[in-house]
């Protein structure tokens, strides 16, 4: 037997020996939400935003200064770093509790990085296809102005840096959900530098943003199934299986 093979009859064994509820519906409202905050955006604020793209020196010093956070090349390194010494860990460790946090922190790191790589590479693979000219294109095309594979310019929609913010913060409001206020509110300065820096329209920003944060949601719902860093609770919403900060909790 294969390594891929051992691999999948071990998820597969794990899978049928913890069932639970289904997973809750709140990620389809939370899509049509976003679905339509995108498109109130598109219509009312992207096209004063493009025509007032100009920033004063401070509102531009500032996006630029917060706007290197939601660089995805930083995250990236730092969950495969967290993952990698995770797993070398629990390979290393010898007490069985060792075992479990070493192999819990390695689940963590390979999670976040699942969540921040796929959803950046799907967002990334859109915006080529839509062709959304970004607010330095204005004056020529408007903020309605489309056209596909034409460089980097015409790459606004949605943001590759809100996709990467709302994925690594739903990671840490799902692993933290006690400080889940003071996530949002961060993610959302992050992902709004996008315009403060006039790379990107508002509803650009809203639509990265909403999909990292519901694919990313998405995603620990198949990582649940499989007692996979969570585990649904009694609604099936996907919960932390160890508490990181108060202790641990039963898996």
């Amino acid at each position: 037997m294969s390594g891929i093979d051992k691999i999948r009859t071990w998820l597969n064994k794990r899978r049928d020996l913890n069932r639970h509820p289904p997973a809750p519906h709140y990620w389809q409202i939370f899509a049509v939400v976003a679905a339509n905050l995108v498109l109130l955006s598109f219509l009312i604020f992207d096209e004063p935003v493009g025509a007032s793209r100009h920033r004063d020196i401070f509102t531009r010093s500032l996006g630029k200064m917060i706007t290197e956070f939601g660089s995805s090349g930083w995250i990236l390194t730092a969950a495969a770093m967290l993952a990698l010494t995770g797993f070398a860990s629990w390979r290393l460790s010898r007490g069985a509790r060792q075992r479990f946090r070493a192999l819990y922190l390695g689940q963590i790191g390979a999670y976040a990085f699942l969540a921040v790589a796929l959803s950046g590479i799907l967002a990334n693979l859109v915006k080529r296809v839509i062709g959304r000219a970004r607010p330095g294109q204005f004056e020529d095309w408007g903020s309605f102005g489309f056209s596909a594979f034409s460089g980097a310019k015409f790459e606004s929609f949605p943001s590759g840096h809100a996709t990467t913010v709302g994925a690594i913060f739903m990671v840490l409001i799902l692993l933290l959900p006690r400080y889940r206020l003071a996530f949002m509110l961060l993610a959302l300065w992050m992902a709004f530098s996008r315009v403060m820096v006039g790379a990107h329209y508002p509803s650009d920003v809203i639509a990265g943003l909403s999909f990292g944060a519901w694919f990313t949601l998405l995603l620990a719902n198949v990582f649940a199934r499989y007692r996979l860093v969570f585990m649904p609770d009694a609604k099936g919403w996907p919960v932390p299986r160890l508490a990181l900060i108060t202790g641990h909790r039963p898996a």
